[in-house]
């Protein structure tokens, strides 16, 4: 099939040198850098005023697209001379923006420009972006002065390069592990996991299969294989990785992780916050720490009782075993083996019904029939045969474009994630339509069939892709405020929470669902019973979240910074309180937390549950107006998807649902309340 070339512009990945690259991105700093030097007096006039503005979004624009390639590239074709670039331009690049967010300059032409007669004549997208700003400027320090400026840069450098460190560590501790494996030991896994595993040992020149931690290896191994002894081993070998019990001394955190936590603590008390919790929060939707804690302990108090249930059921179904004690290594071996038994499921009998390109025609087609917008393969430059783009038409226009790279590989970073390459921003040459990465680590194409992919997986691209919708349907022109940026962190996770909902309905099951060899959607059996086991083990899984993000909140909310032993104390003393899954005294989660130590997420993790909240209530006026509703569906993209962070979160919300978010949405869609009568 022949393929129509991009209409957009997009990177020449076939072609980036990273010499050029490196010049490109110190351009882009001296530029900057130069713009700031030059800036000594706040222009007299509001238009010159307004233009200085306009300078530094489109120095922003420069430097979030150069700077964008380098750091994709770092997590999706990992090696030595990527890394090595991208950590040497860090400390220039975390320079640049603290000078950015501490000139004091540029903060008083935005205070000008909010307190002249012209702020209320601005469009809504502009103040808010001039409002966010003028928050930002205090958040980075632009009125400390002398020793405590000037320490709040050295932070934040540092801060930059232990972030990366952190990643870097991670990557290289669960890319090193290997374990060929005997005929034996593979006992239990289905063959499409016997072939990865395969694939795995061909691609390391070995004539036998390899255990890895990659995500999709571990998992088989651990949700299918019947030698309990192996199954350790991994957990062994995932749960320490990166830690000082790893086998790896090279890649521990824990001093990295120390000199995070003790960084932050001291940048939120030179900013005037009592901790860095205090501090995190000042950006986001959720009050204050006391709510956040309470919002958590009380959801908690709601997943307990099915929680309590569920761990019982899996320890009834381990003693037929002769398993008495219940071992973190058994939880998904015998997880998959109890949904077997309840609901005659496994997701290794789904996968054969979803192949890859039917679950992308599947999505594109929901995503067409709820907002009106056509998804086309175009052709452009890759990083990676794997990686495939796509544009946006709306009406025939060309809204914007996305690439996909779904399959794990050496060299790429775990986990799934969308990042913004270019905003959606009015230039002078006009207006730059937005593109960004949808990034995943599903299980790779085997032999000469198409990747075979898990509901689980279909969950998460369907996860992803409401966030690159975010991204890619807004229509604020100021950068600052389009898309997700300037949207509250704890409500960014609603639009890709609420894409998930799709993928539980029957009638976008019969658009995901094609078998592998004989063409038919999923049998009446087969989607009665995943869509029966949809709750299995929601409290569990709801326990384990809340463990995460409480375990976040509490060491970043101490009156001083933690050391590794108080780190784990905390996690121990959460673990106690409500974990009901066990969990083994070596395990060094905390080492590989990249979400709160490598990414955004700091103090911030229970995002992910208060977003949550908001999903399930959005999409509770589908539940009652049909989830295909076209009205709803465009009114959604009007208030939720469009306006990027020109609205705060709230407001968004109400405008959308007509009043404030309620709980008790969530609460069904855990199953453990009943619809009411009038739902």
């Amino acid at each position: 099939m022949t393929l129509e070339k991009a209409t957009l512009p997009v990177p020449q990945f076939d072609q980036i040198q990273l010499a050029d690259l490196k010049q490109q991105i110190e351009q882009a700093i001296q530029q900057g850098q130069s713009f700031l030097n030059d800036l000594t007096a706040v222009p007299e006039d509001t238009q010159a005023q307004l233009n200085v503005l306009e300078q530094v979004d489109t120095l922003e624009n420069n430097m979030s697209e150069a700077w964008g390639v380098l750091s994709h590239l770092n997590a999706v074709m990992n090696n030595s001379e990527t890394r090595e670039l991208y950590q040497s331009l860090l400390p220039a690049l975390s320079e640049y923006y603290t000078q950015l967010g501490q000139h004091t300059v540029l903060y008083q032409t935005y205070q000008h420009v909010h307190d002249s007669s012209v702020f209320s004549t601005l469009p809504a997208a502009h103040q808010s972006a001039i409002k966010l700003a003028l928050r930002d400027f205090k958040l980075s320090g632009v009125a400390l002065e002398g020793e405590a400026k000037k320490r709040y840069a050295e932070i934040s450098a540092r801060l930059s390069q232990l972030s990366s460190d952190f990643s870097n560590h991670v990557l290289d501790a669960t890319q090193i592990y290997f374990k060929p494996l005997t005929e034996e030991q593979l006992k239990g896994l289905p063959q499409s996991s016997i072939d990865l595993l395969e694939q795995y040992g061909q691609q390391r020149e070995l004539d036998q299969p390899v255990a890895t931690l990659d995500i999709p290896a571990y998992l088989a191994i651990m949700t299918y294989a019947d030698d309990r002894g192996l199954r350790e081993e991994l957990y062994k070998a995932y749960t320490t990785r990166a830690s000082d019990l790893s086998e790896h001394p090279e890649f521990d955190n824990t001093q990295v992780m120390e000199e995070i936590l003790s960084l932050r603590h001291e940048m939120a008390q030179l900013l005037g916050f009592k901790n860095y919790a205090e501090l995190s929060l000042a950006s986001k939707m959720a009050p204050d720490v006391e709510t956040v804690d309470k919002f958590l302990v009380d959801l908690a108090e709601h997943a307990r009782t099915p929680a309590s249930k569920e761990i019982a059921e899996l320890k009834t179904i381990a003693i037929q075993d002769g398993i008495f004690e219940l071992q973190p290594w058994d939880t998904g071996y015998y997880s998959e083996k109890l949904k077997q038994q309840q609901f005659n499921l496994s997701q290794e009998s789904l996968k054969p019904y979803f192949p890859a390109p039917k679950i992308l025609q599947g999505l594109f087609s929901i995503v067409n029939r709820l907002y009106g917008i056509n998804i086309v393969e175009r052709e452009a430059p890759l990083w990676h045969p794997d990686a495939r783009y796509y544009e946006l038409e709306d009406q025939g226009n060309v809204v914007g474009g996305f690439y996909l790279d779904l399959y794990a590989r050496s060299g790429k970073r775990g986990g799934a994630w969308m990042s913004g390459f270019r905003s959606r921003m009015q230039t002078r040459q006009g207006l730059q339509k937005p593109i960004c990465y949808m990034v995943c680590n599903f299980t790779p194409a085997v032999a000469d069939q198409p990747a075979l992919l898990t509901h689980d997986e279909v969950n998460t691209l369907f996860h992803e892709f409401g966030h690159g919708l975010h991204h890619l349907l807004t229509e604020v022109d100021h950068i600052a405020v389009a898309g997700t940026h300037g949207v509250d962190w704890d409500a960014v996770e609603l639009p890709s929470q609420f894409m998930e909902f799709w993928t539980w309905d029957t009638d976008s099951l019969d658009l995901l669902s094609e078998h592998i060899e004989t063409k038919l959607h999923l049998p009446e059996d087969l989607l009665k019973s995943l869509l029966d086991a949809r709750f299995f083990q929601s409290g569990m899984q709801t326990l384990r979240q809340i463990e995460f993000a409480l375990f976040d909140l509490h060491i970043h909310k101490h009156s001083s910074a933690l050391n590794a032993e108080q780190v784990q104390a905390t996690l121990d003393e959460i673990r106690q309180k409500y974990a009901v899954a066990p969990t083994a005294s070596y395990n060094r989660f905390q080492h590989s937390f990249s979400h709160i130590f490598a990414g955004g997420y700091a103090a911030g993790y229970y995002s992910y549950k208060w977003a949550e909240v908001l999903a399930s209530d959005a999409f509770d006026r589908f539940e009652k107006e049909g989830i295909f509703n076209v009205q709803t569906g465009k009114e959604f993209r009007q208030f939720i998807l469009a306006v990027g962070g020109k609205d705060t979160a709230l407001d968004a919300f109400i405008n959308f649902r007509g009043r404030e978010p309620k709980i008790d949405a969530l609460l069904r869609h855990q199953g453990w309340t009943k619809p009411s009568k009038n739902a």
